[in-house]
């Protein structure tokens, strides 16, 4: 019991190397907190070391220096107060005031006695005016856990294209209509930065497993990187080219992976012994290497050289070596998670036209398993749908629209925020079905009409007789 209670106090306080999540006001920024390392957030920099050891959610103050200070909890009856002087505050009267050392909230206070104006706003004015000047000059930073709420709502914030403006209503519709859950296998096909991935990996809490589709040389996973997952639930990440999907399908795949580089070369040296024609009396040419050997054996400085050049040379080659038989590894358990075609889960986000890759990753899934995919546009989700349902195998086709708009809850200012974001995206989902044995199941309906024309036959033949 009591190591279950330190392992959750441990998971919920700030540590070196966690990556965190900052905020001020509706602004966002992951980070990982490092030794004394500068941090710039909101065009101010400080460094993180004092919040080691806190807990997640803690309000800090940015001092002079960029060190943080644990931020006081207010009391309810805390308010600022107008004592009614005219304002004569200006603005280098304002930056002396920081010179000096002041707080933001002492500065508030300093703009509020000396306006000339705030006496004659409203209650509500007041307020509002309050929230602008504490939102200006206070130097307040809470510290959160990463989550995919807060991710999506970053990314949005800052690079919404980054995300194919997916927002984070629209990334909780795919989580459930993909049916991510613990101890399931769960394709995932993405170019949002690896925020849907980390997404998937969080809801399914390092049980189960998942196959990431990518597209080009590697995937892209900074996004996950930031929801600072434990080592255990990575072992559950696979990953899986989208361009060797045909060759698995077809059962042609080439598990052997050769570098790029030695290729290359392989393929210059076959293409100049074809082209190069030997003479008899043609002179044979050095190879560099031996002639720098050659120069380099009467010194032994430079023979030293060239011996400590080669051991080099040769360390890159095996780790080179080491990562190509990783990755081959890596392919591997992949491919055999794959060849089964037992998928639990298709989510598919991304920036490239949904159709073609919707059609080949649906082969993996089992009969009776749900799928997502979400797009900026409608139109490429309208030719997907269009095609499922020429194609069958799939019902309870949906596609739909994500809206959603906030709302300010203040006594008598109810009213919808003016600024909202425009529209998240398009969802299409649906779930698989065997389609071999929907078309059986159809063929005796096709062969009953024949038993029902033979007996209206034979019920009609006695009524000629007579």
């Amino acid at each position: 019991m009591e190591d279950s209670v330190n392992e959750s106090d441990a998971e919920s306080t700030i540590c070196y190397g966690d990556y965190v999540v900052l905020k001020r006001g509706d602004v966002f920024k992951s980070v990982q907190v490092e030794n004394k390392k500068k941090v710039i957030f909101e065009k101010q920099w400080m460094f993180m070391d004092n919040a080691v050891g806190q807990f997640f959610g803690t309000k800090f103050e940015v001092q002079a220096g960029g060190s943080l200070k644990l931020k006081a909890v207010k009391t309810a009856g805390d308010s600022l107060v107008d004592d009614g002087r005219s304002q004569k505050l200006t603005r280098d009267d304002i930056e002396t005031l920081k010179e000096q050392g002041l707080k933001g909230q002492e500065i508030v206070q300093q703009l509020i006695d000396n306006s000339t104006t705030f006496k004659d706003k409203t209650e509500f004015a007041q307020e509002k005016y309050i929230k602008k000047k504490k939102k200006k000059y206070e130097n307040d930073v809470t510290i959160l856990k990463p989550s995919a709420r807060l991710l999506a709502m970053m990314y949005h914030g800052r690079e919404p294209a980054k995300i194919c403006h997916l927002r984070y209503d629209s990334l909780a519709q795919m989580l459930t209509l993909g049916n991510v859950h613990a101890g399931s296998k769960i394709i995932v096909f993405e170019t949002c930065a690896g925020l849907v991935l980390g997404s998937v990996m969080e809801r399914m809490g390092g049980f189960g497993s998942v196959v990431q589709m990518f597209p080009g040389g590697g995937p892209t996973r900074a996004g996950m990187e930031s929801f600072g997952f434990p080592s255990h639930f990575h072992k559950t990440l696979h990953e899986f080219p989208l361009s060797k999907v045909n060759a698995l399908l077809a059962g042609t795949l080439e598990l052997t992976l050769r570098d790029p580089e030695e290729e290359r070369k392989r393929r210059t040296e076959e293409e100049d012994t074809s082209r190069s024609v030997p003479n008899e009396g043609s002179v044979k040419e050095k190879n560099p290497e031996e002639e720098e050997r050659m120069e380099a054996s009467g010194d032994p400085l430079e023979e030293m050289k060239r011996v400590e050049r080669e051991k080099q040379k040769e360390q890159r080659a095996q780790e080179k070596r080491q990562k190509m038989e990783e990755k081959r590894k890596r392919l591997l358990s992949a491919a055999a998670l794959l060849q089964d075609l037992n998928a639990d889960g298709l989510v598919i986000a991304s920036r490239f036209h949904p159709c073609p890759v919707l059609m080949a990753l649906l082969k993996f899934l089992a009969p009776s398993r749900p799928f997502v995919v979400h797009c900026q546009y409608r139109e490429p989700l309208i030719e997907c749908f269009t095609k499922l349902r020429e194609q069958g195998g799939v019902i309870n086709l949906r596609l739909t629209d994500s809206w959603l708009r906030h709302y300010q809850v203040l006594p008598n200012r109810t009213h919808p925020v003016l600024l909202m974001s425009g529209g998240g995206g398009y969802l299409l989902s649906g779930t698989t079905v065997d389609a071999s044995a929907a078309k059986t199941s159809n063929q005796p309906q096709s062969e009953e009409p024949a038993p029902k024309k033979i007996k209206l036959d034979e019920s009609s033949s006695p009524q000629g007789t007579n």
